[in-house]
């Protein structure tokens, strides 16, 4: 993958190694052994012990790399009464092979170009997940690379950008189809939106609902029928963040012409903004999720 092809990292900071991350996002007993005998039963398993349970309501959560987890957005969706079962594909963890028990799918950001399968072979399954989602109205929420998964495996594009990488924080405009849609409806015109990325959406699947536009990237937040949104900024991240991926990726912004230090200062700055906007956004979301589960 060459420096412009990248999307919200450089790929030496994406780890492949198929050792898998213990910790306190790593669900316990995760079942990461292959085959399609062994999923199905395990997925057959899980939805027969959510319906059972009359727990919290399971969202899935893809995670694509060590450092890019829900963050802000997981915070929210845990005070929301959710529960989130976060699978770390590049660390050798089975996604599955159905939303079968699942009240959500939420796709996170990470560095792989969304179409690049021999980086990133797991992206296939997440193709999966995305098309399932939307054909069968679970709640899907694709945050950057996730959202450019949701594009491109939609029916739209995702291309590189020529004029290098969006990064700190950035205002987004409100677009007229925002006006009453149930996640965000009520973002403010101007928000202020932390950003990362090498790659943008070129064009929105057919019948796909721009809600959100940006002076340097014309598609910010859209809709997919009723219940699947895709956003190409981070609504989970503050400035800690950042900063840790300006440490990784700041030699090679600032070789495209950006400034990754005032990036990491802006997204500081904006802090409060960011934190009060984007969790409300991911409780709208929330509520979606416990509407249809």
């Amino acid at each position: 993958m060459t420096a412009q092809a990248d999307n919200e990292r450089r790929p030496a900071d994406v780890r492949m190694d198929p050792e898998v991350r213990t910790g306190p996002d790593v669900r316990e007993g995760t079942d990461v052994r292959t085959g399609p005998d062994v999923r199905e039963g395990a997925e057959a398993r899980e939805a027969a012990d959510v319906r059972e349970a009359g727990g919290a309501p399971r969202v899935l959560v893809v995670q694509h790399e060590d450092g890019t987890g829900p963050g802000l957005v997981g915070e929210q969706l845990v005070e929301c009464g959710l529960e989130q079962r976060i699978v770390h594909p590049w660390a050798g963890e089975e996604l599955p092979g159905s939303l079968a028990g699942y009240a959500g799918l939420l796709v996170l950001g990470g560095a792989p170009n969304c179409e690049d399968d021999e980086a990133a072979p797991w992206l296939p399954a997440v193709r999966t997940l995305v098309r399932e989602a939307v054909g069968s109205g679970v709640p899907l929420l694709g945050i950057c690379l996730g959202g450019q998964i949701m594009a491109s495996a939609l029916g739209g594009s995702v291309v590189v950008r020529k004029r290098g990488p969006e990064v700190g924080a950035v205002p987004v405009r409100r677009l007229p189809a925002a006006d009453g849609d149930p996640v965000f409806g009520e973002v403010p015109d101007g928000a202020p939106a932390a950003q990362w990325h090498w790659d943008e959406i070129g064009e929105l699947p057919p019948g796909a609902v721009p809600l959100l536009t940006g002076d340097d990237c014309l598609h910010q937040a859209f809709r997919i029928g009723e219940r699947a949104w895709g956003v190409q900024f981070h609504p989970e991240v503050l400035g800690d963040a950042v900063a840790e991926w300006a440490a990784s990726d700041g030699p090679s912004v600032a070789g495209a012409g950006a400034d990754p230090l005032g990036a990491v200062a802006s997204v500081r700055e904006n802090e409060p903004a960011l934190r009060e906007i984007w969790s409300r956004t991911a409780r709208a979301w929330a509520a979606v999720v416990h509407a249809h589960a």
